[in-house]
């Protein structure tokens, strides 16, 4: 494990998130006192010559804070909270860096905006082109106009989406708890943090606890997931306690503190994690016994013959989700027909496919190119 710590050290592109438990009083307003250390901290990442992304929660209790109301509970109350919460948190990071010489640009987003292929490119190229101009990106999802179906979620997943977006070395999560312990240390004096966790299996994830603090929506549980889906993509997470002294310069130095996620030794291409973590499935595919093998094993391309029936209403070009028998999804990929043309062509030969339809897109519903198999262990 020191190896893999010390490793850490050679992370050039960062992303740090932060939650809402640090950054407000007791999610009343805004702790700009903790918003100028992270700023320091930051700071001094980039004099080391390293880039700096920050996403940030916070901008609900912010607006919460200014109104003096309770945190809501109804989608149009927390994004009305947002909207006057936002725009005060980005005026704290403005001052805390502005103060140290550095320029920070707002980043908002939401699900859609990722999963679709083109604004991911967009944006990336946006960053590349904050980062030579040596600005620090500071991300949120944009509660203002975001709905239930295409919110992120919470700014933990959040911030694996933008550890891939922008190619990141590591992905630091700082929280109000030390790290994963093995047991809930609110509720257990004999908790003992685990340092190390090569990979985020069952038995990891059922040490995750429930909901987080009151002045936030993620828990150890989102902490995982965000964890699980940066290590897809080559990147390892580190979970620390956000007020730990000199967090961040410890964490790149190599010390032993939070708890150090290791990246997985698979490391998806990046439009393959897009597919896997980006995108929404439209719908599903349900497959017979040999395609599931096909697929596993022989990392072949799903053919008309194999799929059993076909749900939900998608396009040409949509994410799918691949499922066995049984139900369980096992893969996800692109689809290269409509709902109604796998229905016409399902467990039809790849031959029959031109006579059935009059036209042909190829002789696969999903190549193996856009095709992404999902751990079983860790979905």
């Amino acid at each position: 494990m020191d190896t893999i710590r010390q490793q850490l050290s050679a992370a050039r592109r960062i992303v740090v998130k932060v939650g809402s438990s640090l950054l407000t009083d007791g999610g009343r307003a805004l702790d700009r006192r903790f918003i100028g250390i992270l700023a320091a901290e930051i700071d001094a990442l980039r004099r080391e010559g390293r880039e700096v992304a920050l996403v940030t929660s916070g901008a609900v209790a912010a607006g919460v804070g200014a109104l003096g109301i309770a945190r809501p509970r109804e989608i149009r109350m927390k994004q009305a909270a947002a909207a006057v919460g936002q725009s005060r948190l980005m005026h704290a990071y403005e001052e805390a860096f502005g103060a140290l010489g550095v320029q920070v640009a707002q980043v908002l987003v939401t699900h859609d905006d990722l999963a679709n292929r083109r604004r991911f490119l967009n944006a990336r190229n946006t960053l590349s082109a904050l980062f030579e101009l040596e600005v620090v990106p500071v991300f949120n999802e944009n509660d203002t106009v975001v709905v239930e179906e295409i919110k992120v979620g919470d700014n933990d997943n959040l911030s694996s989406l933008v550890a891939s977006l922008i190619g990141a070395e590591l992905l630091v999560i700082l929280s109000d708890i030390e790290g994963l312990f093995d047991a809930d240390p609110r509720s257990n004096s004999q908790a003992k943090r685990i340092p190390f966790v090569p990979r985020i299996d069952a038995r990891i994830t059922r040490l995750a606890g429930g909901s987080g603090s009151a002045a936030g929506t993620g828990g150890m549980v989102t902490k995982l997931e965000a964890a699980r889906k940066a290590a897809a993509y080559g990147i390892p997470t580190v979970i620390a306690q956000g007020m730990t002294e000199k967090v961040l310069t410890r964490i790149v130095g190599g010390e032993d503190i939070g708890t150090l996620f290791s990246a997985t030794g698979d490391r998806l291409a990046g439009r393959k994690h897009w597919i896997a973590f980006s995108v929404k499935p439209t719908g599903r595919l349900v497959v017979d016994s040999g395609a599931v093998k096909a697929l596993r094993e022989g990392k072949r391309s799903l053919l008309p013959s194999g799929i059993l029936r076909a749900e939900g209403k998608f396009a040409r070009g949509d994410a799918l989700a691949v499922c066995d028998e049984s139900g369980q999804e096992f893969a996800r990929g692109l689809s290269d027909y409509g709902t109604d043309e796998v229905l016409r062509i399902a467990g039809k030969q790849s031959s029959e496919i031109e006579n059935i339809l009059g036209y042909k897109y190829s002789d696969v519903v999903i190549h193996r190119d856009d095709l992404v198999m999902l751990d079983a262990d860790a979905s």
